[in-house]
């Protein structure tokens, strides 16, 4: 009988608190974010230039805003780029986590979305390649209303669902019929790793790479549904994840987490090894699987030193970057690129209701952001994970070489924030605890104030 109202006082408190999470986490600020005209914008490896032109051009986009002015086609390219990145936030309603009454990771989960947006990046990279983007990214409704709960939410991915490729009347090609049809081929191949891609990050148990199987593999370091984690941790959880994954198409790739900094490379070059199955495309490259290499690092004490802020930007100025799993304290971040003196960012504290990835059509919209956001450098908080992907042997030496550049230490902080290593880790002693168990911050959900989501963002 006790266990029985137990029982009871935990739904209704699940029920309460998602009650309170689709309020707090639901609401839009009426905000925009600043961009600059005339510094360039770095979103994971890639260049893009916003500067004005005379009034007869058209213009790129009707969600930029620039004073008045008309802009190149360089923001239509960045706002494709951004709004094809996978955006992963918090999710309501979905199936409960195991040994939890939990249906949602409202105010705990952030650390944990940041490290699936980079993976999925990640994954994005092998299957697609850099140059990928989403048809429907500048389709994107953009969040400038002052709420959209998860009923709205509901009822808008109605209204957009007549929208999806494949429902509209084709219009005249004037491309050869060949070209037209490869073109064809080439983007349905694109749609579809897309979809499948986004299936393993699906909140239900049976997704490889999904939020139950992520706390599951947390299990391990001691975390329980309802946790908070830090960057370090997440790393770990990210290399079981792919490591455990049934999907044939993962068995192509591979997580490489780095120990105490330091990326030892003869355990890399292993870790391409020889792939168990190939793809009819080549897959990873001839001779063995790609490598996502992540790297726990702090950059600083209880604040990032400002001696790292220019390695973070050659970082993310680099195509190989996957991004980095970061934040400010209290809030975990996945950040994807820089302007001047602040980071770009994705913001996983947005509530969301549950999405069925099992069927076949499942709308897309809720898994891409149309509106970037940025934050000083200042702010970054010094404890993050950075990632890069390696297709092959050959791509490593070459990412080891580039990045020896960028991890040169400056003058007056004499020490890098990872190093390489010739040879395995097992040659060196590495006595201690392994840096799964390091005490780290965590990001411990939202701040306390509403977050804000901008519905687009501004040119100075």
């Amino acid at each position: 009988m006790e266990n029985k109202e137990t029982d009871e006082v935990e739904k209704l408190k699940t029920k309460f608190m998602s009650a309170w999470h689709n309020v707090k986490y639901s609401w839009v600020l009426k905000s925009k974010t600043c961009f600059s005209r005339n510094s360039p914008v770095f979103i994971l490896g890639k260049c893009y230039h916003f500067k004005a032109e005379d009034a007869e051009s058209p213009v790129a986009s009707s969600g930029s805003y620039i004073d008045g002015d008309l802009v190149t086609a360089d923001v239509e390219a960045f706002r494709r780029d951004f709004a094809s990145r996978i955006w992963l936030t918090y999710r309501e309603e979905f199936p409960a986590l195991r040994g939890s009454a939990l249906t949602s990771d409202c105010g705990w989960g952030c650390a944990l979305r940041a490290g699936q947006m980079m993976l999925a990046q990640a994954l994005l990279l092998h299957f697609l390649g850099r140059d990928w983007t989403w048809s429907e990214s500048l389709n994107l409704p953009t969040l400038d209303t002052e709420s959209w709960t998860s009923s709205v939410a509901r009822k808008l991915v109605a209204s957009l669902e007549a929208t999806l490729p494949g429902e509209r009347p084709p219009g005249p090609d004037p491309r050869p019929l060949a070209q037209a049809r490869a073109q064809e081929a080439h983007v349905h191949q694109g749609e579809a790793y897309h979809r499948t891609v986004l299936s393993w990050f699906g909140d239900s148990p049976a997704a490889q790479l999904g939020m139950h199987r992520l706390v599951e593999h947390g299990r391990s370091s001691g975390k329980q549904a309802g946790d908070w984690y830090g960057p370090s941790v997440v790393a770990h959880i990210l290399r079981k994840a792919v490591e455990e994954a049934a999907d044939p198409e993962l068995r192509g790739i591979t997580v490489y987490v780095a120990q105490d900094c330091t990326v030892y490379c003869a355990d890399v070059i292993d870790s391409h090894g020889q792939r168990d199955q190939q793809r009819p495309d080549g897959g990873a490259g001839a001779g063995g699987r790609a490598v996502i290499i992540l790297v726990p690092v702090r950059l600083g004490g209880e604040k990032t030193n400002p001696e790292y802020f220019d390695f973070v930007k050659g970082i993310l100025s680099l195509e190989y970057c996957v991004g980095i799993i970061g934040g400010k304290p209290k809030q975990a971040y996945y950040f994807v690129g820089f302007q001047d003196d602040s980071l770009i960012y994705m913001d996983p504290h947005y509530c969301q209701s549950f999405v069925d990835v099992s069927t076949s059509d499942f709308p897309l919209e809720s898994f891409h952001c149309p509106s970037p956001k940025k934050m000083p450098f200042s702010k970054m908080d010094p404890s993050c994970t950075i990632g890069f992907y390696s297709r092959s042997v050959q791509d490593f030496e070459k990412i080891s070489e580039e990045l020896a550049k960028v991890l040169r230490p400056s003058a007056k902080e004499k020490y890098p924030a990872f190093t390489f290593m010739k040879g395995h880790g097992q040659d060196y002693d590495l006595s201690g605890p392994p840096a799964l168990q390091r005490k780290e911050r965590p990001f411990p959900g939202a701040s306390r104030r509403p977050g804000a989501m901008a519905g687009d963002f501004v040119l100075l």
